[in-house]
């Protein structure tokens, strides 16, 4: 599958601007869905930590980045980093307007926060035609357990 955008996997550790990392997003008709007519400007003006170390990526609540690991970028599957990068943006959008993101009182497979940014990512993955097994793949993260899991692919219309 061919995306349509470029992710330089090899940015070294530092600040940057989120183009210099993630090009060509602005033209995502997902990523359009999440900022509408502000998409520009507000990916002009977003930054990117790329850090050292483990992890995947994550906002950073205090500045309203998206910081990102050395690690994930250099050896992450292409469309986990794509569909990610989706997701956190919804997340950046939500921070914008004032949402709490890590809201204690849900699970985080329950957090409205994160069903929303899972959904718009899940909808740019069933348009790009991943197989069911390719979804769950992308889903699966190390930090819920095995209930949670199915929990969150109940709620996401993603088990069968």
């Amino acid at each position: 599958m061919e995306l349509e955008v470029v992710i330089h996997r090899d940015a070294s550790i530092g600040s940057f601007s989120f183009k210099d990392i993630f090009e060509g997003f602005e033209k995502v008709a997902a990523v359009k869905s999440i900022f509408a007519d502000n998409t520009d400007r507000v990916l002009s003006a977003l930054k990117v930590d790329v850090e050292d170390g483990r992890g995947y990526m994550r906002i950073n609540d205090k500045k309203g980045s998206i910081i990102a690991s050395a690690t994930y970028l250099k050896g992450g599957v292409e469309i986990h980093l794509y569909l990610d990068v989706i997701h956190e943006l919804v997340h950046i959008r939500q921070h914008s307007e004032g949402k709490e993101l890590w809201d204690r009182r849900y699970a985080y497979v329950d957090r409205p926060t994160e069903l929303e940014a899972y959904r718009v990512a899940l909808d740019e993955a069933r348009r790009l035609g991943l197989q069911k097994s390719d979804i769950i793949d992308y889903l699966k993260v190390n930090w819920v357990t095995e209930e949670e899991f199915g929990r969150l692919l109940r709620t996401l219309g993603v088990s069968g």
